[in-house]
């Protein structure tokens, strides 16, 4: 151990060679990198030689696009397809809803109310255009209580529905009061006595379907409970009722409880509501209120206001007989218990209903089957995906369920 130590020379020694060696090689890096990038060395000029001596002209037909195609058409090839502006005369046509057309059709459970889409020859190939002058609609929450006169011209309500507080004309805008037919003081007034019955702040109530749903008052205040409300309503003389709903921001489609079930799948909905919607829901074995059931969850409720509700009291005002509308309530409310519903609220013109947590166990509506549309899947309402040999293509429906073969 004692021989292997290194003497303070010998240490000096070994230092002064390390540092000799590495500038030694700092230079030799130094003066080879300047050389190569002199050019002259061979690799470069070999280098230089080759790209001066490649063409590099690109090919007149040379192109990068997709080889593959569908039928002949690049699906992948976006070509713009211009439409032309309809007519003014159009700005308030709804293809489907043509109600020149409409009256082709039976009247018998609302077949003329629903969808009755033009033939191919009749389909216009234009946009259809806006009202004139329409300007930009309000933002929420002001637009929930004003639209733009210009927007939807039609005054028709403002008259005809003035003492129920559905909407008034005010300058160059329609003012919303939150008015409705069996709630003249107001939607929020309305809802807090729902409120009372119905937990809206649980969470638990957070979809809902208005049905009739006239300018959709209901259905814009419960956003302020946090529940989204799916209104629809038939295009008939109240005009423009769906058009209002729209411009105020609030969901809403034109539509109708007819022959044809409605494009939601089952138990989509929280709470359904009637409020004098005028739909006969005794009619046709109680199809209607079958069709309510299948949309409403298990725990869900269905509110109904307005006629034969509190007929001892209306009987007059709706200019018909306490015997007539006595047997409607009781049909009605025998409906609701071979549904399995519980009545759990009655005060006024308003009942609340409550379906079965256990809707499986309800075996009463087994044998009543619906008289509606017959399609194999009641549920197969959104998109129907077909293939064939030589195309894929998907089939949206987005107001009436179809069935393909």
């Amino acid at each position: 151990m004692r021989g292997s130590r290194m003497n303070p020379g010998d240490r000096r020694m070994r230092s002064t060679m390390s540092i000799v060696i590495v500038m030694s090689l700092c230079c030799f890096f130094y003066i080879l990198g300047a050389w190569q990038k002199s050019g002259t060395g061979r690799g470069d000029s070999i280098a230089l030689r080759v790209t001066k001596e490649t063409d590099c002209t690109i090919l007149p037909n040379l192109h990068f696009e997709t080889h593959h195609s569908l039928g002949g058409v690049n699906p992948l090839v976006m070509t713009d397809k211009v439409f032309e502006p309809c007519h003014i005369r159009y700005s308030d046509y709804t293809p489907c809803q043509d109600q020149n057309r409409a009256m082709n059709f039976p009247r018998e459970n609302m077949n003329y109310r629903e969808r009755h889409c033009p033939a191919e020859t009749e389909k216009l190939r234009c946009l259809i255009p806006a009202p004139k002058g329409y300007v930009t609609p309000f933002p929420w929450p002001k637009s929930r209580d004003y639209v733009p006169y210009a927007n939807a011209p039609y005054k028709n309500l403002t008259v005809e529905k003035a003492v129920q507080n559905w909407v008034q004309f005010e300058g160059d805008v329609f003012r919303f009061p939150g008015g409705g037919t069996m709630f003249p003081n107001g939607a929020n007034a309305y809802i807090d006595e729902l409120a009372s019955v119905i937990p809206f702040t649980d969470g638990t109530i957070r979809t809902a379907l208005d049905t009739g749903c006239g300018v959709a008052s209901w259905g814009a205040y419960l956003m302020d409970r946090n529940v989204l409300t799916m209104s629809f309503a038939p295009r008939d003389s109240h005009e423009a009722q769906v058009q209002f709903a729209l411009e105020r921001g609030v969901p809403a489609v034109i539509g109708v409880l007819g022959t044809i079930k409605l494009p939601y799948p089952s138990g989509s909905f929280d709470m359904a509501h009637c409020s004098r919607c005028l739909i006969s829901w005794k009619s046709n074995d109680a199809m209607y209120m079958f069709e309510v059931d299948r949309v409403l969850r298990p725990g869900g409720y269905w509110i109904l206001s307005g006629p034969p509700i509190n007929w001892k009291t209306n009987h007059q005002a709706w200019k018909r007989s306490k015997e007539d509308l006595e047997a409607e309530q009781n049909v009605i409310e025998k409906i609701a218990e071979m549904l399995c519903w519980g009545k759990i609220h009655e005060k006024g013109d308003t009942v609340i209903w409550r379906k079965k947590a256990d809707s499986n166990e309800c075996h009463n509506k087994d044998d009543h089957p619906s008289k509606m549309c017959k399609i194999q899947d009641a549920d197969d309402v959104w998109c129907v995906l077909y293939v064939s040999s030589s195309t894929i293509g998907v089939l949206l429906t987005s107001n009436m369920p179809y069935q393909l073969d």
